[in-house]
């Protein structure tokens, strides 16, 4: 294991050239040879088994969570350092794997987890050893989702969890799940509720895949029956877990809200990038109408980045993204699906009749109506930022004050 030297009394110049150094001794050549060519001729000499067979290497660096402490697989550098760092490592497209564990699990561990479950999951998180997924919507718990009835009680030095979970993305390959679940129906929604980490392998888990629209398998239904969890896996006080859960939806609003984001650039299609130079392969450039809907989505492409760029900034720093990750995320939605519309408007005729294979573009195309919708819905961020952003009154709910058991439900 090849742990960089490099402490928060290193200069600029010392990271750069001990991240230099880490490059030409761990990355291997071919992939170091693609990278002048661009992320394209990265992933057509690297391919997805061989990166994720690597990564370990990568994790075991401290580089992948530069700012984490060195007992959680960091260099405890600074926000500032870990940029001077990824600068370096840009070209090379090293990205982070298992983003649900780095952005919606960890930081709920982090906020409100003990040291004990942080040096238990976080090590194996980050090197992509142990995935994770976070189990939180429900049938009749999706936009309010305060309003779940997933059951955990208490069994002595265990609880055990019963109910659904659905729209569970990447649960069909993950070993942990962040899951919420009440465990007081006697009081208010948002009060009787408890955070667990919850193995996935457990007798009692069942997990079912979902397909998309355009026959892909993302995410999942997830059903529970008599799932033991050890008490030692609550994740915050029993109860408190609402609060809990905000770090992680902030860390997964995050995660989807794009480009900057630290978390994954753009679910569904390619970027505006990718966009353009297809346009020059089809000779849609010299249109003037087209030009003109390209430099649109590449304008505010450019500034969603700079919008999650400040938001990462803070995490980088110790605090969590809030709800000012809502920002991203409401803008990440309708732009990228309108970058995908873009991209199948490309293609003509060729998007709605093709032989064999389904086109990318139009793939992407289908895959981005979720992104309204994931993560939050575009109307729920819409409310977190008008009332915790811009202070407005909150949205009237005649059940706030009202026992969870006694509010109806369908």
């Amino acid at each position: 294991m090849t742990v960089l030297e490099v402490t928060r009394e290193s200069t600029d110049d010392q990271i750069r050239a001990a991240v230099t150094a880490w490059v030409e001794a761990n990355v291997p050549r071919s992939w170091r040879d693609a990278a002048s060519a661009g992320r394209d001729a990265i992933r057509r000499v690297r391919p997805r088994t061989d990166y994720e067979d690597w990564y370990p290497t990568f994790a075991d660096s401290g580089l992948a969570v530069a700012t984490w402490p060195r007992e959680y697989l960091g260099l405890d550098l600074t926000p500032d350092q870990a940029r001077v760092a990824e600068a370096v490592l840009a070209p090379y497209n090293l990205g982070r794997l298992n983003p649900l564990g780095l952005n919606s699990a960890a930081p709920a561990l982090f906020a409100h987890g003990t040291e004990e479950q942080r040096r238990r999951f976080l090590p194996p998180l980050v090197r992509n050893d142990e995935k994770w997924c976070q189990l939180l919507s429900e049938p009749g718990a999706g936009s309010d989702l305060a309003s779940l009835a997933m059951r955990a009680v208490r069994d002595g030095d265990e609880w055990v969890l019963n109910g659904q979970k659905v729209w569970t993305t990447w649960a069909h390959f993950s070993d942990f799940a962040v899951c919420l679940a009440r465990t007081d129906p006697t009081v208010k929604k948002r009060q009787g509720l408890t955070y667990f980490a919850v193995d996935l392998h457990a007798a009692g888990v069942e997990v079912r895949p979902l397909k998309h629209i355009g026959g892909e398998v993302d995410f999942n239904e997830v059903f529970l029956d008599d799932v033991r969890v050890p008490d030692e896996w609550r994740i915050g006080a029993a109860g408190d877990g609402w609060r809990v859960a905000g770090s992680s939806l902030a860390g997964e609003r995050q995660m989807v809200s794009g480009v900057g984001s630290g978390g994954v650039d753009r679910i569904g299609g390619a970027g505006v990038d990718r966009l353009i130079q297809r346009a020059r392969e089809l000779g849609r450039t010299n249109d003037p109408v087209m030009r003109q809907r390209l430099l649109a989505v590449y304008a505010e492409e450019r500034v969603r980045s700079w919008t999650n760029q400040r938001v990462r900034a803070t995490v980088q720093a110790g605090g969590t993204p809030g709800p000012a990750a809502s920002i991203g995320k409401v803008q990440q939605g309708t732009l990228n699906q309108r970058i995908q519309l873009l991209a199948a408007d490309l293609l003509g005729a060729g998007a709605t009749a093709w032989e064999g294979d389904m086109p990318f573009e139009v793939s992407g195309m289908l895959r981005s109506r979720a992104n309204t919708i994931e993560g939050g819905t575009t109307e729920v961020n819409k409310n977190i930022l008008g009332e915790r952003v811009l202070g407005l009154p909150r949205e009237p709910d005649p059940w706030a004050d009202t026992p969870w058991e006694e509010i109806p439900r369908s």
